[in-house]
């Protein structure tokens, strides 16, 4: 069974023009994702997906693998797929999605979801990782389960997602709504598995926006609505992604001590 991981990587980034090309760290933000991926002992082969010939240029610079895709994707999902596509893999093989924006992904929580995959291999088509909020991290505001840009996950009992959401669920209704110890909550991380197969069928026009996915935002509760079920790893650490520049700054303060501005 081959592993491929996919990272993909856009150049016109809202919030951040230009953001895996940034390398105040005297690397690329994409480089940094993809030496942290290619740690992962079980994958075969990492591909930076990408729609900008910067970013090919950028990832050939430091021998890695890049391929350009369409640039009117809807989401990174398809993206993937497009590359995936490419790459004659058959319907049980592996193709990891990992974010373009995450310098500090963990490579041993991806062997755990690989492990996961393989363990589960007959019902777990999909799937994905999830953290505990830190115990002494924020409980109102930007990086609490408040927040609606940390998104959200609950789980049964067979470590399958049951809903993801913006909100914090579950509603903390003892405490009047109030977050009394954040790790009560998980964080969903930006990290998927997909089996060739549910792949295709993720990304091949049959499944139709559902009024949830249009609610919250979140293509994964398009899959769920339609009965593809999501496989969550817990590992103990959430990793921390880049959105603003500000993010990438403390991202340098941590990598090389003090930013090179």
């Amino acid at each position: 069974m081959t592993t491929v991981a996919v990272i993909p990587a856009r150049y016109a980034s809202t919030r951040f023009p230009g953001k895996p090309l940034a390398d105040k760290t005297g690397k690329y933000l994409i480089q940094h994702v993809c030496e942290r991926v290619g740690e992962c002992s079980k994958i075969d082969r990492v591909i930076v997906a990408t729609d900008d010939d910067r970013i090919v240029r950028a990832v050939e610079s430091f021998g890695g693998e890049a391929h350009m895709t369409r640039p009117d994707h809807a989401t990174g999902t398809d993206r993937v797929a497009e590359v995936a596509a490419t790459l004659s893999l058959a319907d049980d093989d592996l193709v990891l999605n990992v974010q373009g924006d995450e310098p500090e992904i963990d490579s041993d929580a991806l062997d755990h979801l690989l492990d996961r995959m393989n363990a589960d291999a007959d019902s777990c088509r999909i799937g994905t990782l999830a953290a505990p909020f830190a115990a002494d991290g924020p409980r109102e505001g930007p990086g609490s389960p408040f927040d609606p840009n940390c998104v959200k996950v609950v789980v049964d009992a067979g470590g399958r997602a049951l809903y993801f959401s913006r909100s914090p669920i579950p509603y903390p209704r003892e405490t009047g709504g109030l977050v009394d110890r954040p790790s009560r909550w998980l964080l969903h991380l930006g990290a998927y598995a997909f089996r060739m197969d549910a792949l295709r069928t993720l990304t091949g026009g049959g499944l139709k926006r559902t009024a949830l996915e249009q609610a919250e935002s979140l293509e994964q509760l398009r899959w769920l609505e339609h009965g593809l079920p999501i496989g969550v790893v817990i590992v103990e650490h959430a990793f921390v992604g880049i959105d603003t520049p500000e993010d990438y700054a403390a991202f340098v303060e941590r990598t090389s001590g003090k930013p090179r501005f």
